[in-house]
């Protein structure tokens, strides 16, 4: 309508979600430089730094590969996501998206087979107790992770406390020399309330004693499995671990989307400049017929009795390219 005059508002990356990326993933970033930080400096304490061949002399799991792996992945993330966002980088924003991606549908997988194949999952996670179990006295921080497990979900052993057998210093047999020959760790003991200081020798001869009869067994350690007291904890705060992996399904999902709304809208961005300089070249750069004839000399325009027109002024434009001057041509 007259009078009226129409406004287009130009594509435009956003900032709320551009600078809360940025912020989360900074936070993400400086956790996981933590974590990778902490299995450094406990790989330096014990030695593995100085001797990599230790990390595969370990028979059982080393603790100090969750907080590297984890760590680094998190601090790989976080920088992706952190530079992408604020130099708004698409390659490393399509780098944290699609990694981010993957980490969601590798955790999405390993629900599903979990609950699919339950009986599989169980009898590996047995062997893998008992291959940790093997090397209890290998490693300090294997030994304190076992001995967490067992105090928290009260068990002793994957299946029980005859699980113990599998290590060459609990052990039963006759050539046994260890003082902890036929007994089990502190940790399966059944904790007395009234007592203040930790008995670590609880567990001597406790299994000794049980064959002899001499302790009741469900008053003196724990005789259950972890296994099976993983599964009843797991049952028992089914809607608290549900949670908590819902949780982080959708932080990561919420961070994917945020990623990829932040490139499409640079590449709307980046499309609207390409589309305005085309233009801008277009319309400045090549001459027209009635431009071409506005830039005749007078000497010509003279000889059918036409003035010529003054020379045009010339302007300075901005472009994506910097500075264009606007085109003048010589008389003809």
């Amino acid at each position: 309508m007259p009078g009226k005059h129409q406004h287009f508002q130009e594509p435009e990356v956003g900032c709320c979600g551009k600078y809360f990326l940025f912020g989360f993933n900074i936070v993400f970033w400086v956790l996981g430089a933590l974590f990778l930080a902490i299995g450094l400096w406990a790989w330096g304490e014990k030695g593995v730094l100085s001797n990599i061949s230790a990390l595969t002399d370990l028979g059982g799991l080393d603790p100090v590969w969750l907080f590297v792996v984890v760590g680094g992945v998190m601090s790989v993330l976080g920088f992706a996501g952190c530079i992408g966002a604020l130099r708004e980088n698409t390659f490393l924003l399509k780098f944290f998206s699609v990694f981010l991606g993957l980490i969601f549908f590798l955790e999405l997988a390993t629900g599903i087979l979990a609950f699919v194949f339950k009986d599989w999952i169980r009898d590996q996670l047995n062997l893998f107790i008992n291959n940790n179990v093997k090397a209890y006295r290998d490693d300090i921080d294997l030994q304190n992770l076992i001995d967490f497990a067992q105090e928290y979900w009260s068990c002793c052993g994957a299946r029980g406390p005859n699980d113990w057998n599998l290590n060459i210093y609990f052990n039963c047999t006759d050539l046994n020399p260890s003082r902890e020959r036929c007994g089990v760790p502190f940790s399966c003991c059944v904790r007395d309330p009234a007592e203040d200081v930790l008995n670590t020798q609880c567990g001597y001869d406790v299994r000794l004693k049980l064959v002899r009869g001499e302790l009741e067994q469900q008053g003196f350690i724990h005789t259950k499995g972890c296994v099976g007291q993983f599964e009843k904890w797991l049952q028992d705060n089914l809607i608290v671990v549900a949670g908590v992996f819902m949780g982080i399904a959708l932080l990561q999902i919420f961070g994917i989307c945020l990623a990829q709304n932040l490139v499409s809208d640079i590449k709307a961005v980046k499309a609207n400049w390409s589309k305005w300089n085309d233009d801008f070249e277009n319309h400045w750069l090549t001459p027209t017929i009635s431009e071409v004839l506005s830039t005749v000399g007078p000497q010509q325009n003279s000889l059918i009795g036409v003035p010529g027109p003054a020379p045009p002024s010339r302007h300075v434009f901005f472009g994506l390219g910097g500075l264009y001057p606007e085109p003048t041509f010589k008389n003809w």
